[in-house]
Parts: C-alpha cells; structure tokens; sequence
C-alpha cells in the first residue's frame, strides 16, 4: 500500500486538526507513501475532495481531525471498501478512544504505519453510515448545544453543555420498534450504539462490541432532573448500567420516534425523529 489520502478538517478540535496535519502529513511522506493532501474548508468540500479521493483510487484515506472528520470519510471509504486511518485531533475523539489509538498525531500516524488492520460494523441511517453512537434524547439535545459552543474546549465543552440542558430537562415518549417489536416508552434519553461512548468519553451504550453484527440500544427511563445528575457520572465509568431506569438491547435494526428531537451521530446532525438504524456487519476496514 504506497498511495494514500491525508483529509483533514482544519477547524477540528479548534484548529488541533491543522497542527496534527503538521505532524503527519511529513510522518506518512518519510515513510514511503505518496500522499494526496487533502483539506476542506467547509464539511461540502471535504466530502468532495473524500469522494474524488476513493473514485481515484487510493488505498487507503487517513481523517484526521474529530469524530465529525471520521463520519465525513466513512460516507466515502464504505462503499468502496477502502480502508480507513484515524488520527484523532477533534473534541470527542470517540472511535479512535474505542480503537485504542493515541492522542498524540505522532504515535497515531505510526500506528496506521504499522498497518495492522481490524474490521468493523457501521450503522447505517438512511443513505449514512456511523461509526459510533446514535444520539436521540437529552443526548442529542446536548450534543447541540455544544456544537453550538465555543467554550470549554475538548470533552469538558459537552459536560458545560449538560449542565445547560439538565435546566430544560423533561421526559419525552418514545416509539422504539426493536427488530420488529414495538413499545413505546417515557425516557429522557435513548441511543443507539456500535461502539460504547460518544461525546468524548460518556459510555452510554457500554458493553457495546464494534464488531458483533449488532446495535445496542438503550433508554433511560423518566428521571428527574436531580436522579440524572446523580446518575451522570457513572457515565464516564460505564457503572450507570446498574441504575433502575437504564435499559439496554441488543438488536439488529432499530426505528427511534419521538417528537422535537433532531437525532446526532459521530457528532454530527442526522436530522428529525424518526430514524430507523440498521447494522452494517463487517462493512469498514481500519488500519489502527
């Protein structure tokens, strides 16, 4: 494998994407490959440039920047059955925290260097395709919220954006059909997940396998505003599972409705519930 795409979104992680490009892109050169340097101003000319890439016949498209640059390159590298690259230099950094990948833009390159190659399951929403989490509640709600913030930076900008949401918390009914099966449920928050965290660490869909063939889908029941509070750090520790209005499946395909809820994926809008997600098995090949 010698030709390549670098893609980096330079605004990732508040210009982290631009600095860890400075790193790699000489990295990936010195060790032999021919690279095509890919930046896109804006998400439509990433994509573009992502999607040329592919059709032109690279071996393999390195993203570097965010869980958001990873979700751009995967609309691109999964039909085409390209193997993918991650350097992560964004906010949430979720895939490559679940692939054990390095923060650091050096060590990361040299991993994808070293070549050792894992396949994994993708969720697909319509015509895109997930790596990580599908948000649909207060999860969604506060993955909004921080895409709309400047301050903090990193993960603790989604723990700034939970503290606003907790304000307006209120219990919403859900729809869920699961495989084929429908009930409807009062939740505060339900995800779909094929690998275990988003927003830069919370592991809401923990137990989650990336390569299982299966979605996990979980609900937390009507809480209120202080139970949720409790109930949040065990987020970050994957101990929520034990709390009484935590429920969890494991499914194949999964149809979300509730009303005013525009859901997120790998960080990224998807649009307004309903959304139905199916898993893709063994439809993404990474060099980690």
């Amino acid at each position: 494998m010698r030709r390549i795409a670098l893609l980096t979104h330079p605004g990732a992680g508040r210009g982290r994407g631009a600095r860890a490009r400075e790193v790699v892109l000489p990295r990936l050169r010195d060790a032999g490959f021919t690279v095509l340097d890919l930046v896109g101003r804006d998400v439509d000319e990433a994509r573009r440039l992502a999607g040329a890439a592919v059709g032109d016949g690279i071996e393999a498209l390195v993203a570097c920047g965010g869980d958001g640059t990873v979700h751009l390159a995967l609309q691109a590298v999964v039909p085409a059955g390209v193997p993918l690259g991650v350097v992560p230099a964004g906010t949430g950094n979720d895939l490559a925290r679940e692939l054990g990948i390095p923060a650091l833009p050096a060590a990361a390159v040299d991993r994808f260097i070293a070549g050792t190659r894992r396949t994994l399951d993708v969720a697909r929403v319509g015509d895109r395709y997930v790596a990580t989490v599908v948000a649909c509640g207060f999860d969604a709600l506060v993955a909004e919220r921080a895409d709309a913030m400047t301050w903090p930076r990193g993960p603790l900008r989604y723990v700034a954006a939970t503290a606003v949401e907790l304000r307006r918390l209120a219990p919403r009914r859900y729809t869920l059909e699961l495989d084929g099966h429908v009930r409807t449920v009062e939740g505060v928050l339900a995800a779909v997940g094929n690998t275990s965290s988003f927003g830069g660490g919370l592991r809401i869909t923990e137990g989650a396998v990336p390569d299982d063939g299966l979605l996990d889908v979980v609900v937390v029941r009507a809480l209120d505003r202080r139970g949720l509070v409790r109930a949040f750090p065990g987020l970050y520790r994957g101990t929520h599972t034990t709390h009484p209005a935590y429920e969890h499946h494991r499914v194949r395909s999964a149809t979300i409705a509730a009303a005013d809820i525009t859901a997120y994926a790998d960080g990224e809008p998807l649009g307004s519930l309903p959304l139905t997600v199916t898993a893709v098995p063994a439809a993404l090949t990474v060099i980690a």
